[in-house]
């Protein structure tokens, strides 16, 4: 099939691995051919799920008596007999609430991958879409009323006259079923989201990362939480972000 040698390519190139002149080819090939897209999309959410897979990790459920075991003296003395249950008792605790800090970090940081992954997904999908945007316009003027009355906040755009980006459109989104805005922007010849969600606390923090050969910056302002993600240069997303950030 004509498709074979860029479909051999996906796993490598999802996993960041493709020379830089490679991978731009195969970014190319990915938004003018749906078919590869949906190939690719598929295998993005196989690896998630297998990744998401590997984090569900339980502490066994004998840990205490191992660590009590293990810090217990091998024969009682006078001073043992009377400060080791004590000396046990605090280590044990002090180890269990370094236990549970962990498994809370694991937890946040295993919902945190998970949320980003799922927002890659969509942005995924949305290259592979042969329609991306339910509201078609490069006039901010236009593409912010229209989110009126479909989603339970209000956001500003910024003026992109100066700037190398264009607004393409957007449509509504979800995230853990909140609506939320997704608007599609476009530098020379890459596509990014823009996710703009309600501000629900325990979602990602503040960060800049790659995922899957897609750059991500996240932040909060104004009780919303905004996402960017694109495969553009990690400068364009900053520049991008900035330019929305003052907009807000």
């Amino acid at each position: 099939m004509a498709c074979d040698s860029w479909t051999e390519q996906l796993d490598t190139y999802l996993d960041g691995e493709l020379p830089a002149p490679e991978a731009r080819s195969v970014d190319e090939h990915l938004r003018g051919c749906p078919s590869c897209a949906a190939q690719a999309l598929r295998r993005v959410q196989q690896k998630r799920a297998v990744h998401a897979a590997g984090q569900r990790f339980t502490p066994d459920p004998a840990f205490r008596a191992r660590i009590q075991k293990t810090i217990a003296a091998p024969k009682p003395t006078l001073w043992s007999q009377r400060w080791l249950p004590v000396f046990v008792t605090a280590t044990a605790g002090v180890l269990l609430i370094a236990s549970a800090f962990l498994l809370t970090l694991q937890h946040n940081r295993r919902g945190e991958q998970q949320l980003i992954s799922e927002l890659v997904d969509q942005h995924v999908a949305i290259l592979a879409s042969a329609n991306p945007v339910d509201v078609v316009s490069t006039d901010r003027h236009t593409v912010k009323p229209w989110f009126a009355g479909k989603i339970p906040f209000t956001f500003n755009l910024p003026e992109l006259q100066s700037s190398p980006f264009v607004l393409v459109g957007g449509r509504v989104s979800y995230l853990s079923q909140s609506p939320g805005a997704e608007l599609i922007f476009r530098v020379r010849q890459h596509q990014m989201s823009v996710f703009i969600f309600q501000d629900q606390g325990a979602r990602a923090t503040e960060l800049a990362r790659t995922t899957l050969s897609f750059q991500v910056r996240t932040w909060r302002h104004n009780g919303l939480q905004y996402f960017v993600i694109g495969d553009a240069s990690p400068q364009d997303l900053d520049n991008l972000s900035e330019l929305i950030k003052a907009a807000g």
